[in-house]
């Protein structure tokens, strides 16, 4: 049975889309939006930084970031200098580059845009100076326990995949990246085939289209990528820890989660507000963990929100003190089992679906929620209407289905659990060890 709107549920805004295919091999989204006074573009190119040869990653962050700081016309200061002064902005990143301005003046979004797609220079100094930024940051991070404790986590979630690599790299690979790796990587990586240009602002999509295919005539048309790699680790029990003398402990507890296609997506969103998404009262871990246990400040669990071309993660964290370690993760697995076993009160169901459905049309009038918007529905080869049936999707979840979807894609006893701060290993095993056995003893 499909969902139904409910009359309560609020409109979506039209996003209307026109996609045209360019002499260069990339696709062309355009949103038309009579009356918009900024506009905004995203190019988002296939890859990212699974193309990061090892012992270099941190390349295509690199590549992207350093796009708009020289090109054959104009340096760094130059297009700064150009932008500023329409009241626009413009950046790179491993997947590509976005930026907006006032929207009469977004001939000179494009074009500065299309001059960061094929010409830019890689200025030595400015490889120095950002790969020197990168670094220092890198260097604090490395002694960060929340950060470390996040990259543990994906690290026994993907394993050797790269999603569990982080994307800016290391100290030593990005030390080892030159000014000729970039150009390299740009003029092979960066291509019309693996690239979706979304474009949204009050313009007509047919000379959107005309001014990008002249501009991006000498865009390499290149070749598509294959198919990504699913190969993930097999869903089990794994622990790592972080050691550092801090004041709190900071714990990760989850699995492999869904890609963005799975039919019960919705119905997860859905799920995750109730369980741990929602703000304050509206969240069962909040409510327990930091409101009357008093635990945490910060505590969240998700599986939605990560999900994507690639299966995201299912992530229960807190942060807390290292003598509530055990009652945390315990609280945890408390609320988890919960949500499997005993189906969700209309009340708090419908205060859950209420603030979802309310909050997903904020935004929608920015330019450049709109841009993101039409490449992610793309890339996830989401319909044009996908927004309209999600919303009504949300809107008939129902609590047999949030407890049927709790029990097909949670998995407290087979959850990796990264822990940094102030703990030692054998205390780490043991909680994970005890989450094994008690799990066998109810499955007995």
């Amino acid at each position: 049975m499909s969902p139904r709107r409910d009359a309560r549920t609020p409109a979506v805004p039209h996003v209307p889309v026109e996609r045209f295919s360019l002499g260069c091999g990339a696709l062309l989204l355009v949103s038309p939006r009579p009356g918009a006074s900024v506009c905004a573009v995203q190019a988002h190119l296939r890859g990212g930084n699974s193309l990061d040869p090892r012992r270099k990653e941190g390349l295509a962050h690199l590549a992207g970031r350093l796009v708009d700081q020289g090109t054959r016309e104009h340096s760094e200061e130059e297009l700064a200098e150009l932008l500023e002064h329409a009241g626009g902005s413009l950046g790179g990143g491993s997947t590509g580059i976005s930026g907006q301005v006032a929207n009469e003046r977004w001939q000179l979004l494009l074009e500065s845009l299309c001059e960061c797609l094929i010409g830019p220079t890689y200025p030595k100094d400015k490889v120095e100076r950002q790969k020197q930024r990168l670094i220092d940051r890198l260097e604090v991070e490395r002694d960060d326990p929340r950060v470390q404790g996040a990259q543990l986590f994906r690290t026994l979630v993907y394993g050797k995949h790269w999603l569990g690599r982080n994307e800016q790299g290391e100290p030593a690979s990005v030390r080892a990246i030159t000014r000729a790796d970039l150009v390299r990587f740009h003029g092979k990586q960066w291509c019309g085939k693996r690239m979706v240009l979304a474009f949204c602002g009050d313009v007509p999509a047919a000379e959107v289209r005309r001014f990008l295919d002249k501009r991006l005539a000498r865009f390499p048309v290149g070749a598509e990528l294959p198919p990504p790699d699913l190969e993930f680790p097999p869903m089990a029990p794994r622990s790592a820890v972080f050691a550092a003398e801090r004041a709190q402990v900071h714990v990760f507890l989850g699995h492999l989660g869904i890609r963005r296609v799975h039919p019960d997506y919705a119905a997860l969103t859905v799920m995750d507000h109730v369980l741990g998404t929602g703000p304050g009262f509206t969240n069962r871990i909040s409510k327990r963990l930091r409101d009357e246990l008093g635990l945490a400040y910060s505590v969240s669990a998700a599986i939605h929100s990560s999900a994507g071309v690639l299966p995201g993660t299912f992530t229960a964290y807190i942060g807390t003190s290292p003598k509530h370690l055990a009652t945390a993760i315990e609280g945890f697995r408390r609320e988890i089992g919960r949500i499997q076993r005993e189906l969700v009160p209309a009340e708090e169901l419908e205060l859950s679906k209420s603030y979802l459905t309310g909050s997903f049309v904020l935004g929608f009038e920015r330019a450049a929620r709109r841009v993101q918007t039409l490449v992610a529905a793309q890339r996830n080869n989401l319909p044009d209407d996908h927004l309209r049936q999600l919303l009504e999707a949300f809107a008939a979840v129902t609590a047999e289905d949030v407890r049927r979807v709790a029990r097909a894609h949670l998995f407290p006893e087979r959850s990796c659990l990264a822990v940094a701060g102030p703990v030692k290993e054998s205390v780490v095993r043991g909680l994970a060890g005890a989450r094994r056995r008690r799990s066998s003893s109810l499955s007995s």
